[in-house]
């Protein structure tokens, strides 16, 4: 078959396939193309997913006759000055947007240079350019499409309903008002619920301030500020605590000088970051902003520029990773607000309001009081009623003042021989004394493992545990890595291994029960896990076997002791599952329930 040149306007809706990849891709560059101008002001409205109508108007630098007639052409674009593609420090760049877009629907632009007496106008149809001609217009642009793939109904067929296109939309623009905070971002439009975002202020509460907009005041809440400095790499943002978390990651925002992206190696540093915190099935809420010279990024590997490929990719995953964890960890008392809000809730759900007796209480003129035969005073043992629930030994001495006014308060009582109720000077709080004690014991270990080994205690009899062949054989392939924390398993016979040493932490375990544990840990994880992965989630298992346990009573010296050793270390307000350790109630919230406030 002979080589001939394509049409113009088919190269053009070849592009167009590229860059123009639904309504949603053309709302991206097109807004783009608005903060590029200098745009403080951006207003977008949509029909039908964007199908029928996508609306920006902006009040940006605008654009001269001249500009306009060359803004429709291909590859024409005034955000490369000096052709460098190495040092491009602008959103868009190809020069590719409006031409693709025209070649597949009907493009009208309105725009005005600032300082400009008029405005002018252009339209192209199925790439059909028309003249520039006068237009009234306020200084900025304002762009209309309208019958997106109109010239190409082949497409329509691969589009989602309306309302999944405008969810896309509204996706796109909410990420880009997350990149700019200082611009006032507006989007309104059929099937979706419509949004107008005021311009923030600058510096980190700005940035803050547009985050809430976009995930609720909840995060504001919940959130942990990130800063870290890395050999010309910036880490900026805020992360949601490991408590606050989500069933999936869409509310994860990554940024790259100012660029959002959906990055692989991005997405794989949180996840790694949050590794001890989170159960693998929840994910963080968070907004990341890095920032490097434009050298040391190419963003020029994917058509929508969703994807990026930095120069030292290791350098930016430790940046991210050791920023997370170490914010993380300066955090390790907060856990989210969700906890105590829960509580209320519940609490106010179950509220009842019995009609109270007239003229005051009295004990003895109630139904439920006492009998007076068989029931008096000299109550008969076989009757008297089973010890409380609730033991408020604490109580036998006045709470101390150092322990009133620290983080955790002090402990007051010991529920069901689970919970620890400790009192603040505002209010008080539930821990949960399993939870709290296995991040401590999990920290401790991580912590001898890192600095010289976790220690260990020589058994003198060996422990045989009776395993299965397959977890005979995964435990023996991980024998040395084991070693490093203190479990020394040797093969013993068919079908058992003896283990000869134990940390120390764990003297009073059950070694049996712990093996199993552990092989079956490392059964879940398998050999694709990072080793240091696999170290870490042994520990989790070591840590729980170790840990007070539900039902075990706690004198109130245990128990403030227990408190304080979750205000020193780092992440307590979550357990290795990523559960909260405690949940924290005001005294105000409690008495708005009762009506007193």
């Amino acid at each position: 078959m002979a080589i001939r040149r394509l049409d113009p306007v088919l190269i053009d809706r070849i592009a167009a396939g590229e860059v123009v990849e639904r309504p949603a891709s053309a709302v991206k560059e097109l807004v783009e193309n608005a903060l590029d101008a200098g745009a403080r002001r951006i207003e977008v409205a949509i029909e039908a997913g964007g199908r029928k109508l996508i609306r920006v108007v902006d009040d940006g630098a605008g654009m001269g006759p001249a500009d306009l007639e060359l803004a429709v052409e291909r590859h024409a674009t005034s955000k490369l000055p000096d052709g460098d593609l190495t040092n491009i420090a602008t959103l868009g760049f190809r020069g590719e947007a409006l031409p693709s877009i025209a070649s597949v629907a009907r493009l009208e632009i309105v725009a005005r240079e600032r300082g400009a007496a008029q405005g002018h106008a252009i339209r192209v149809e199925e790439g059909r350019k028309r003249p520039v001609t006068p237009a009234p217009a306020s200084p900025g642009a304002r762009i209309e499409v309208r019958d997106l793939f109109a010239a190409t109904p082949a497409r329509l067929k691969f589009l989602k309903g309306d309302r999944a296109e405008a969810q896309a939309v509204a996706d796109v623009i909410k990420r880009l008002a997350m990149a700019h905070p200082q611009a006032r971002f507006a989007l309104s439009g059929d099937n979706l619920t419509g949004f107008d975002y005021a311009a923030c202020p600058p510096g980190a509460g700005g940035v803050l301030a547009r985050v809430s907009q976009v995930l609720g005041e909840d995060f504001r809440a919940n959130a942990l500020e990130v800063s870290a400095e890395r050999e010309g790499f910036r880490l900026d943002g805020f992360a949601g605590l490991p408590t606050f978390h989500r069933a999936n990651a869409r509310a994860q925002y990554l940024f790259v000088n100012g660029r959002p992206v959906r990055d692989k190696l991005l997405h794989g540093a949180v996840r790694a970051a949050y590794m001890d915190f989170l159960p693998a099935d929840r994910h963080p809420a968070l907004a990341l902003f890095l920032t490097c010279d434009p050298r040391e990024v190419d963003i020029n590997v994917h058509p929508a520029k969703a994807e990026v490929r930095f120069r030292d990719p290791g350098l930016v995953r430790g940046l991210i990773v050791g920023a997370l964890k170490q914010t993380l960890s300066a955090g390790a008392r907060r856990a989210s607000t969700g906890g105590g809000a829960g509580a209320l809730d519940v609490f106010a759900r179950r509220t009842f309001t019995p009609e109270a007796p007239r003229g005051g209480w009295d004990w003895r003129q109630s139904p439920n009081a006492p009998a007076s035969s068989g029931f008096g005073e000299q109550a008969q043992a076989s009757f008297e009623p089973p010890p409380p629930m609730a033991d408020t030994r604490s109580h036998d001495r006045p709470a101390e003042v150092a322990d009133l006014d620290a983080p955790l308060g002090a402990a007051r009582a010991q529920i069901h021989d689970t919970y620890i109720v400790s009192q603040t000077r505002d209010g008080f709080v539930i821990v949960d004394q399993h939870a709290a004690h296995e991040r401590i014991v999990y920290e401790r270990l991580k912590r001898q493992r890192a600095e010289s080994g976790v220690a260990r205690q020589l058994q003198l009899i060996p422990v045989i545990v009776d395993l299965d062949p397959a977890d005979i054989e995964r435990l023996l392939e991980n024998a040395g890595a084991l070693a490093q924390l203190g479990l020394a398993i040797e093969p013993f016979g068919p079908g058992a291994v003896a283990v000869s040493e134990s940390p120390a932490l764990l003297a009073k375990a059950d070694l049996g029960r712990l093996v199993r544990d552990v092989a079956d840990t490392l059964a879940e994880h398998g050999s694709a896990v990072s080793l240091e992965k696999r170290l870490d989630q042994v520990l989790a298992t070591m840590a729980c076997h170790h840990s007070v346990r539900a039902g075990r009573r706690l004198t109130g010296e245990e128990m403030n002791a227990l408190l304080r050793e979750m205000e020193a270390t780092p992440g307590s307000g979550q357990c290795n599952h990523g559960r909260p350790t405690y949940i924290e109630m005001k005294l105000a919230d409690v008495e708005r329930l009762f009506g007193r406030a």
